[in-house]
């Protein structure tokens, strides 16, 4: 909700500079190193944050994002999604920067909220397959259980 809002504020406001610290941090993001890569994400999404000039809003994204590494539970689902894999990210990114660069709020905002909903989905995926196994891994066992009371 916050992001693609911030995004669209960026793009009226963000300045050359700081179109050339995200085209880095675009590249950085594209490394085989994952700490690299996720660091340079994060940097990503506050810097758009900076972009905007608004004190509020860069420690709101920069809290959102501070949280995501301090939580286990959200450490642990994004460990388990790491097969979000970097193709996607990297074209959502660059759809995000391509749409600053043109200065369109518009697209800013579609861009932004087009690959969080990505984002979402995936992570809703990985921990609806992971409840789904653990449920069928539970009716094997009762399912087990069972037989050796009928024999």
């Amino acid at each position: 909700m916050l992001e693609g809002e911030v995004a669209a504020v960026a793009a009226t406001e963000i300045t050359e500079q700081q179109l050339v610290e995200l085209r880095s941090l675009l590249a950085q993001m594209d490394q085989d190193d994952t700490l690299v890569a996720e660091d340079a994400d994060r940097r990503f999404h506050i810097a758009i944050a900076e972009a905007t000039g608004n004190a509020v809003i860069i420690s709101a994204v920069t809290d959102f994002w501070d949280m995501r590494f301090r939580s286990p539970l959200a450490r642990e689902v994004l460990a388990k999604a790491g097969s979000l894999g970097t193709e996607n990210r990297m074209a959502e990114h660059g759809r995000i920067l391509s749409a600053l660069e043109a200065r369109s709020p518009i697209d800013a905002r579609n861009a932004m909220r087009d690959h969080l909903a990505r984002v979402i989905d995936h992570l809703l995926d990985v921990t609806e397959t992971e409840a789904v196994e653990r449920a069928r891994a539970a009716t094997d066992q009762r399912r087990r259980a069972l037989a050796r009371r009928s024999v």
